[in-house]
């Protein structure tokens, strides 16, 4: 029989043992904003999103107004490249600066009624429109784990949106980077991993995005058009205690999304870049509504490079007059200055230009914040 003080003894040790464990450990989420989907309108924590607003008679209620701000995690990994990414005051990159001026400036996006940011986990191109990517910034391994410097950052953003009661939209893959992994397995495991990671941090505030224009330049079939909706279903698949995320995945400016991709999306992601007239966004969307598949579910802009917000009718108000929620897409043109854009790196997170600010101001009229 075991002697009751030396019981007492290993009871003491273990009990400080999983103290440390739990001390060290990376703490959870607490997941205290939920997103739900009912029917064409996103619901946060129980209630529509702009409960009951309404702007020159469109219906503004259960729309996701958003931004693309793709590189809140941002690194290059490649030594031959990563200089170019300096900032002006300092010379240097920075990316763990980047990511706590991307948290700095979230509430003051949400005071103007930008309940949703659409970040990638391979970020976008840092140079704007940009086909050849020699950078290496993508927060999986070749073999498709997870790269902790990464999804650290990423953590610290989505604690900051539950706080703020902000749903992200989480973007996973991004063409030429998608070949830093090295086979079709390496992509199912990328998907596999982060669906996990984001359920054991018990997050339920965030839409997935499984990859950036799957009509364009990408490596592997499977990101492809034509096999994309295997990895929405598979993601979807992924469950914790009855809840599982709600997935999608985007194409190119004034692409049409095909019935494969419709059928199994719990929501439809558009992107209005090379659409020159406003007239045409509307279109997009009513076109949208009659993909064979299609039924009541959001449809989101959330990537869309036209301005105009000083004008009477625009890309973002041709969106929601079509109940259609805009993302505002804003990369550096050649030849701005650093509080230009939320694309090209270094990224000056702040509402600084005159194109942001007119981009926020009108947000904030139509949303009622």
């Amino acid at each position: 029989m075991m002697n009751h003080s030396f019981f007492a003894f290993w009871t003491k040790i273990t009990s400080a043992l999983l103290a440390l464990v739990i001390l060290f450990s990376i703490t959870p989420s607490f997941g205290q904003t939920k997103v739900k989907i009912k029917g064409e309108k996103f619901h946060i924590n129980g209630k529509a999103t702009y409960s009951g607003q309404k702007w020159k008679g469109h219906e503004i209620e259960g729309l996701l107004m958003n931004s693309r701000m793709v590189q809140g995690i941002f690194d290059d990994l490649n030594d031959e490249t990563s200089n170019l990414w300096k900032y002006p005051d300092t010379g240097e990159w920075d990316a763990d600066r980047n990511t706590s001026e991307f948290i700095d400036n979230m509430a003051n996006w949400k005071a103007h009624g930008m309940l949703s940011f659409t970040i990638n986990l391979q970020g976008g191109s840092p140079e704007g429109f940009y086909k050849v990517q020699p950078w290496h910034n993508s927060a999986f391994t070749s073999a498709g784990e997870l790269r902790p410097a990464f999804m650290n950052r990423l953590k610290k953003i989505l604690d900051e949106a539950d706080r703020l009661e902000m749903v992200p939209i989480l973007g996973l893959f991004y063409f030429g980077q998608d070949r830093r992994l090295e086979d079709e397995a390496a992509v199912i495991q990328a998907v596999d991993l982060t669906i996990n990671w984001l359920h054991n941090h018990n997050y339920k505030n965030l839409l997935i995005e499984i990859n950036n224009e799957c009509n364009l330049r990408y490596t592997h079939e499977i990101l492809k058009p034509e096999r994309v909706h295997e990895l929405i279903l598979r993601a979807k698949s992924i469950e914790r205690d009855g809840y599982r995320y709600y997935v999608s995945t985007s194409y190119g400016g004034g692409f049409i999304p095909l019935p494969n991709v419709v059928k199994e999306a719990d929501f439809i992601l558009l992107h209005g870049n090379s659409v020159s007239e406003p007239e045409k966004i509307g279109e997009m969307v009513a076109e949208t509504r009659n993909i064979e598949g299609y039924h009541k579910m959001p449809i989101l802009f959330n990537e869309d490079n036209h301005f105009d917000f000083d004008k009477d009718f625009n890309h973002l108000i041709a969106s929601v007059s079509a109940y259609a929620s805009w993302g505002y897409y804003d990369p550096r043109e050649k030849g701005e200055g650093f509080e230009d854009g939320f694309q090209s790196v270094p990224v000056d997170w702040s509402i600084s230009s005159e194109r942001k600010k007119g981009f926020f101001n009108l947000l904030k009229e139509i949303t009622g914040y």
